[in-house]
């Protein structure tokens, strides 16, 4: 049994090295320019947001439509750490990490803040209490303007993410979640999306586990917001509005809520589809619309459901597949 769990993380090590060697031979051969490493960075960053999303939404089961709010905050606080580090003379790499983290901490502690009363509240009660917050942090962000630069936004922030740490910050995040989603915590959490009332009666403290999985929800979220302005150098406060944690949502439930698989098919899917429909301007917004509709009448579940893809199961079942399929076809020649 831990020879297959090793062999399957060695399988999953292998296969996020060889994507990485892929794309930076694409990058050094000029195959993929500025504009294309830009996608693949809000790729990332997209699936940073959507992962800590579903955590809260699809395995704890609490709808939250305040995402874009955390993200704000992680955004504004690790770009002024930044401004703040950039005379310090420190290497860009441990500048964004200290700033990230910064970021993360203090978006993980707003999160707190308004988990502890918004989660005793459930289902459309819940996600109208979020949005209200999420509303509220964009406009007192608006209304900073000696900190936050206020409607005309934020500028002089380090321009220090890069494809590379982005792409590393990713994988980290992502290892993290599902660590956790398997982990007693994880499990705990999870239970909680089943049957509250369940969960209460066997002794799994609901209130901490539920804030606790908000709270780290809200941690990531900061972190994907100070990739994105370290990405931009800009931050405008219309950007993180009801309609931003709309967009995180969607990929959530197209993916699948409970999968984080699904979450990172989901955001590769609907960060490239807008571009790559860019030649039809006029109807880009409405045959992106339609696909979304068609996915949720022909797969209400999502891509993935509440299942994980597994390299090491998939390349099982091909191997399977090659020493059944020829069994078959002598026994039928019989």
């Amino acid at each position: 049994m831990k020879d297959n769990i090793k062999k399957s993380y060695l399988l999953n090590i292998v296969g996020i090295l060889s994507i990485y060697l892929i794309l930076k031979l694409l990058i050094g051969g000029n195959v993929l320019n500025r504009y294309h490493i830009s996608i693949v960075i809000f790729i990332c960053i997209n699936i940073i947001l959507a992962t800590s999303l579903n955590l809260a939404t699809g395995f704890l089961g609490q709808l939250a439509l305040g995402h874009a709010g955390f993200m704000a905050v992680g955004a504004y606080v690790s770009a002024i750490t930044a401004v703040a580090l950039k005379s310090s003379g420190l290497p860009d790499t441990l500048m964004l990490v200290i700033s990230l983290l910064v970021a993360g901490i203090f978006s993980g502690i707003v999160g707190i803040a308004i988990g502890i009363p918004a989660l005793r509240l459930r289902g459309d009660y819940l996600g109208i209490i979020t949005l209200g917050f999420g509303e509220v942090i964009r406009v007192i962000i608006n209304n900073m303007k000696s900190i936050t630069g206020g409607a005309q936004g934020f500028t002089g922030i380090p321009r220090i993410a890069n494809f590379d740490n982005v792409f590393w910050i990713t994988i980290i995040v992502v290892g993290i979640l599902y660590a956790l989603t398997h982990s007693r915590q994880g499990r705990a959490i999870i239970s909680i999306r089943e049957d509250e009332i369940a969960s209460e009666a066997v002794g799994i403290q609901t209130t901490k586990y539920k804030v606790l999985g908000f709270a780290i929800a809200a941690f990531f979220a900061g972190i994907g917001g100070g990739l994105y302005a370290h990405h931009l150098a800009f931050l405008d406060p219309k950007t993180f509005g009801f309609m931003k944690s709309v967009e995180i949502l969607v990929i959530v439930v197209l993916g699948g809520m409970g999968s984080l698989t699904g979450s990172i098919i989901a955001a590769i899917i609907l960060t490239i589809l807008p571009e790559a429909l860019r030649e039809f301007a006029n109807y880009r917004m409405l045959i992106y619309s339609f696909i979304l509709v068609v996915m949720m009448i022909f797969r209400p579940q999502g891509i993935f459901g509440t299942k994980e893809f597994s390299l090491s199961s998939f390349l099982h079942k091909l191997r399977y597949n090659q020493i059944i399929s020829p069994r078959k076809e002598i026994k039928g020649d019989e």
